[in-house]
């Protein structure tokens, strides 16, 4: 660890630690799972609520372990029921999960949280609204093997929290804030965790990477191909907290655009003794760690 030490010159500083206070009520996240679609199908692991989200009225009250064709029909939303189909005549649906122990499925995948069905423009919208803990659970183990060393997990979840927290409403046009896929950050939902990326998740639970008293879009590769790119060689401007250096990723071929943390490097960096503050100091310069209210302080 001493040579590597010197070679990156990586320096320790007194982390300050201190509450955002305007983040308190940052706890829940829309993520798209599907968009543009005619129809799809819906379960719960115990009894969920359909309510109309226009007025609450429950529409109806799902059994358990029994899937559900939903579809557009017109510009409404139709159920599924013992072979029949019920016009529920609204166009937006909450799906509403019991308690905290329940999970909802869709894509052939068990999910936290609840879901939110939107016909637009005569497609479904599938939309997970969830805490952003319990999102990052599905995150970490998509976006990291979860074979990989527990300080990278460490740093990808205090990665993930930040750039998701940057990003609320990113696209609130298409009714949620991010894709559940690579252009935003890949999520596999309850299906995907594992005990060890859940505890790096939770042992981290509400830090953030700042720089200026701004939480920022923590921006992450999987691979640089031996030196990271600075924002400006790849988007239209710089970052002042992401600059271009050795990605500790040499002979590993490039994936991704390059900004930011190279997860392999990052991997490779805690293999040799680092850990998760020391990795997201390196990668990203003048930063502070803080941290958010979550429902588990």
């Amino acid at each position: 660890m001493r040579n590597i030490s010197k070679k990156i010159k990586i320096h320790i500083l007194i982390l300050l630690l201190f509450v955002l206070p305007f983040f308190q009520k940052a706890q829940a996240i829309r993520i798209g799972l599907s968009e543009g679609i005619k129809k799809t199908y819906l379960g719960s692991s115990q009894n969920a609520t359909f309510s109309d989200i226009n007025n609450g009225k429950i529409l109806f009250i799902s059994r358990s372990y029994t899937p559900y064709q939903i579809k557009a029909y017109g510009n409404s939303i139709a159920i599924k029921v013992k072979g029949r189909y019920y016009d529920c005549q609204t166009n937006a649906i909450f799906v509403q999960n019991p308690n905290s122990k329940g999970f909802l499925a869709t894509k052939r995948r068990w999910y936290r949280g609840d879901m939110i069905i939107y016909n637009i423009g005569g497609t479904l919208t599938i939309v997970n609204s969830l805490p952003l803990e319990e999102y990052l659970m599905g995150v970490v183990p998509s976006e990291m093997p979860s074979r990989w060393n527990e300080e990278a997990h460490k740093a990808q979840a205090i990665a993930a929290r930040s750039y998701a927290l940057a990003n609320l409403n990113k696209r609130g046009s298409h009714g949620y804030d991010l894709k559940d896929t690579p252009q935003d950050q890949a999520y596999g939902g309850a299906s995907s965790e594992t005990a060890r990326t859940t505890h790096a998740v939770l042992s981290t639970r509400g830090e953030v990477l700042t720089y200026d008293n701004k939480i920022i879009p923590a921006y992450y590769h999987a691979s640089s191909g031996g030196k990271t790119n600075s924002a400006g060689e790849v988007w239209s401007h710089d970052l002042p907290y992401i600059k271009s250096v050795e990605g500790f990723d040499r002979g590993i071929r490039k994936n991704g655009h390059g900004v930011g943390m190279s997860q392999y490097g990052a991997n490779n960096l805690a293999n040799k003794g680092f850990s998760a503050r020391q990795i997201l100091n390196y990668f990203y310069k003048d930063i502070h760690f803080s941290r958010i209210r979550t429902k588990y302080d």
